[in-house]
């Protein structure tokens, strides 16, 4: 038999059987598919708890955590990127095609395979922001952020009343579609993350106040968008662009605020970590197939 991955904490394994049992249990109608003290919703609750625990906890600890963008709408690349072993994936409806039934779908596959989804949502507006929460993300990563006002707005369109002002439904996927009791819900959703993504040199107007928002998890710089904004677009390795950066990163750790940015090559990953970026979003699906792909045929066609 072959050994079963397991992460800290809870395996791949029994976190499918904890979100399928009950399920299973109505298949064969044993107690109208609850099972006592291990239902199906028990049993997602415990998987969704765990992994932001295990989350957070390695922030805390100063360590970083990886995961890919997802630009695709197929389910295996979340599969295989949570039996690779990574710590999230973000679902990309800001450049991806994915709408929102499909990515209602998307977050099912990560939570089978033991790895946080996260949405980056199409904009910052309040519905772009509650709906992928409404389907289950256990966060969400706002994009085409400048000011400490948007920041605002979007930890209130994020977060239930004391933190925020989310708009109200417990008749959605995220709430087991009202069988979590309506207190247990405001109060596990309050959990989830909140990603701000810091994007043009607007931002460092307002750095600071951007910086002292209460409800953000994460600060994410984004390199790309911030070479354009610096007029140097593409050149992520640009003097500016990582002068820049190495700014915002110095100032935000000064303040004990967790700091996120993208890469594209392992050089780029080992460059921000080493300024103390612990959330680093490595490449695409789509580009590291492509990546993958190109190396496999230059191997076989040097044979």
């Amino acid at each position: 038999m072959k050994s079963e991955e397991k992460k800290e904490g809870i395996s791949r394994r029994d976190a499918a059987k904890m979100i399928m049992t009950g399920s299973a249990a109505g298949m064969f109608g044993l107690n109208n598919g609850i099972l006592p003290g291990n239902s199906a919703a028990e049993g997602q609750q415990t998987v969704e708890a765990t992994l932001l625990n295990k989350f957070k906890a390695k922030l805390k600890a100063g360590k970083p955590v990886y995961g890919p963008f997802i630009e695709t709408i197929d389910p295996a690349f979340i599969e295989i990127s949570g039996y690779a072993g990574f710590d999230f994936v973000i679902i990309d409806m800001e450049h991806g095609p994915a709408g929102l039934s499909q990515v209602q779908n998307l977050i099912s596959a990560a939570l089978l395979t033991n790895i946080i989804p996260i949405v980056r949502t199409s904009n910052a507006t309040d519905t772009a922001i509650h709906q992928p929460l409404d389907l289950g993300a256990l966060g969400v990563q706002i994009p085409q952020v400048s000011t400490s006002q948007m920041v605002k707005d979007c930890v209130k369109s994020a977060r239930f009343f004391p933190e925020g002002e989310r708009g109200l439904c417990r008749f959605v996927r995220s709430a087991n579609y009202s069988a979590l009791p309506r207190d247990e819900y405001f109060k596990k959703a309050n959990e989830g993350l909140v990603i701000i993504q810091l994007e043009g040199k607007e931002v460092l107007d307002d750095l600071d106040n951007i910086l002292k928002v209460d409800g953000v998890d994460i600060f994410f710089i984004g390199p790309y968008d911030l070479s354009q904004s610096l007029g140097v677009p593409g050149q992520v390795t640009h003097p500016k662009v990582i002068e820049t950066i190495n700014s915002i990163v110095k100032r935000a750790l000064s303040l004990g605020v967790v700091v996120g940015s993208f890469a594209d090559t392992l050089q780029a990953a080992a460059m921000w970590k080493k300024t103390g970026i612990q959330y680093i979003s490595y490449s695409h699906d789509v580009g590291i197939y492509t990546d993958a792909c190109t190396r496999l045929l230059k191997d076989l066609n040097a044979q």
